[in-house]
């Protein structure tokens, strides 16, 4: 395959990957029979579906339409839904927290909060598992949590009582149990808050450099994925962790240059990170690198003199070939990494089985990538300046993009016609195709 000479070209390496995987659809027919209509799931395998609906399956749900939400007079930094959809929380840097009703297909703003402590702005927010509070961070020494159930709302500070004298956190991630925080700071270390105990329980000194991005693997809390400006992302295990002689379980090399974001699967298994050298990696960790990943990855990164912030890519910074030691699965090429830590996630499993990997863009657009061929399959233009944030809805075939234009977008599909099935039977149209593989 002939490859072009563009950071932005969607190319990318091939996937280690079986070529072929056994693919599942869910059909969700509606039966429309006057004024009532009935919706039945039904599962097939993809020999049992008839070749007519196969055609263009992989991408008949993805979001096509685009539809002005809201817009700030500052720039959008994070937008995130709750895991049940039903709420939306935005930064701005404007300082406000603005938290919206997005129940029954609706985007109502229910509330805003006026975000404390807050350096420059607040760079990560998350909800709590039970989506009554929310937690968010900026340049100062604490995390915040914000209740939002009910009419008044609580602030508490949660002191990480750091060493530095400007400190920042620039990750959050909340544990599935709701009891724990994990951050990830400029001083390269990762700390655990436990909100029962209400102290630090946990600082890891993880990275050379600022930690950019955190994850919990799983749910049990157990496995820590971080990703730092040393090119590196780390596997960290609780349960043989030394908080005087922290170690990682392993260490994942091949980017070329800092991790802005990192995403794990949920199956404790894989992981993405996005990175300043423009690219997206796919991660095993049951395939770690080696000493020599390390080297040649932390070389790569001290032969960058280029400022992402300010700076367009220099076409040297652009190589496409691997680094010694890289054991990613895959690297997806196609979209910029500029100005900020723009973020990238995998797509839900409930609505594509994970099947695409979508990220924001410098370039103001959201990328959206099929994981096993590493194609490009949707560019959506729509933003003024750079997508920092993006997050699809967990059921619903939407995205919500935040960008520095200050603009808040929903993006969903549209169809531009209905498929009739010409039968004696009433008509049937066709709603829905949930694709899942094994």
């Amino acid at each position: 395959r002939t490859m072009e000479n563009s950071s932005f070209s969607g190319c990318h390496s091939n996937p280690a990957c079986n070529s072929f995987p056994a693919v599942k659809c869910r059909f969700t027919i509606a039966f429309l029979n006057l004024c009532s209509a009935r919706h039945v799931s039904v599962d097939v395998s993809i020999a049992q579906v008839p070749p007519i609906f196969l055609i263009g399956c992989t991408q008949i749900f993805l979001p096509n339409f685009v539809a002005h939400k809201d817009t700030y007079q500052q720039k959008a930094f994070c937008g995130v839904y709750s895991d049940d959809g039903n709420l939306f929380l935005s930064a701005c840097q404007d300082q406000n927290i603005r938290l919206y009703d997005t129940s029954r297909g609706g985007f109502m703003l229910k509330r805003t909060v006026k975000a404390r402590d807050v350096g420059w702005s607040v760079l990560d927010v998350c909800f709590t598992p039970d989506s009554r509070s929310v937690l968010y961070s900026s340049w100062s020494d604490y995390i915040h949590v914000c209740s939002i159930d009910g009419e008044s709302e609580t602030h508490t500070a949660l002191d990480l009582n750091p060493e530095e004298r400007r400190f920042c956190v620039f990750s959050l991630a909340a544990s599935t149990d709701g009891k724990e925080i994990l951050g990830g700071a400029n001083d390269g270390c990762l700390y655990v808050f436990d909100r029962e105990q209400n102290k630090r329980t946990l600082k890891i000194d993880a990275h050379e450099d600022d930690v950019n991005a955190v994850a919990f693997a799983d749910s049990s809390s157990q496995l820590l994925f971080s990703g730092s400006d040393d090119a590196l992302c780390k596997v960290w295990d609780r349960r043989t962790l030394r908080e005087d002689r922290p170690q990682p379980v392993g260490h994942l090399a091949g980017h070329r240059d800092g991790i802005t974001f990192i995403h794990s699967k949920g199956d404790a298994r894989y992981l993405i990170s996005n990175s300043k050298d423009q690219t997206i990696k796919l991660w095993d960790v049951r395939k770690f690198s080696p000493k020599e990943g390390l080297a040649a990855s932390r070389l790569a990164v001290t032969q960058q003199n280029w400022d992402y912030r300010w700076q367009q890519v220099p076409q040297r910074a652009l190589k496409r070939h691997k680094l010694t030691g890289d054991t990613s699965v895959m690297t997806y090429r196609g979209h910029g990494v500029l100005h900020t830590l723009i973020r990238c996630r995998f797509s839900p499993e409930f609505s594509t089985g994970q099947r695409f990997i979508y990220t924001g863009c410098s370039t103001g657009k959201i990328i959206i990538y099929d994981v096993l061929t590493g194609c490009v399959v949707s560019k959506l233009a729509g933003h003024d300046a750079c997508v920092r944030d993006v997050s699809w809805h967990p059921f619903q075939d939407n995205i919500i993009s935040s960008s520095w234009d200050g603009a808040v977008r929903l993006w969903e599909h549209r169809q531009s016609h209905l498929l009739d099935e010409e039968s004696d039977r009433p008509r049937e149209w066709i709603r829905g195709i949930e694709e899942k593989t094994e």
